[in-house]
């Protein structure tokens, strides 16, 4: 049987690392072999990790962000404000906004944005609870943070219609972000600006 490598281990390593996003076989190979060249407690720890991980990782139940437990470190944090809420597509993009420093409210994450073309619609995302979680009251201002592509915008005006009639103020980051661009590729000052000069959605 013909086969790429010397090892059919190496193989099925090699295979299984290429899976990831980005990661071609070569650099697939380059961290096979790194992990080879590492001390057994160190590469069984690494297993350990990633065999527990879907296990271990819990999603907030208030805004679905990852999280330790069932609310994460964000929603328990009485200093945030707790009267504005951001809307994205997804925990990168949580992570994005918060290493801008720009930005102090909640989140909701909605695991996505509606896209018919990939069988993506309303009901396969967090807009119902998104939709329940401002009814309750308290929160006065929804910032719709979503990649400014065709895909963002319908979601936007999707949550929109279903905000409007709760009377809360909706606004969108502004387009310092250039349209087309994945949130989470925006550079920090960019994409902090964004959010500090945020104009109202119309």
């Amino acid at each position: 049987m013909n086969r790429e490598y010397p090892s059919a281990v190496l193989e099925r390593a090699v295979g299984e690392f290429s899976k990831l996003p980005g990661i071609g076989r070569k650099t697939a190979l380059r961290l096979v072999l790194h992990m080879l060249s590492r001390p057994e407690e160190e590469v069984s720890s690494f297993g350990r990790v990633f065999s527990t991980l879907k296990q271990d990782i819990h999603y907030c139940k208030v805004c679905h962000n990852i999280s330790d437990a069932d609310v994460c470190d964000i929603c328990a944090n009485p200093k945030r404000d707790g009267s504005t809420l951001c809307v994205v597509e997804n925990v990168q993009d949580v992570l994005a906004i918060e290493s801008t420093m720009q930005y102090n409210g909640l989140y909701h994450v909605l695991g996505g944005i509606i896209s018919p073309m990939d069988g993506i619609g309303p009901q396969d995302l967090q807009i119902a609870s998104l939709v329940e979680r401002v009814a309750e009251g308290g929160i006065k201002e929804v910032i719709l943070a979503l990649s400014p592509t065709m895909e963002g915008d319908t979601t936007n005006f999707f949550i929109s219609r279903k905000l409007q009639p709760l009377g809360v103020k909706l606004s969108v980051i502004a387009r310092g972000v250039a349209v087309g661009n994945n949130l989470e590729y925006a550079d920090e000052v960019s994409l902090g600006r964004s959010i500090v000069d945020r104009i109202p959605f119309v």
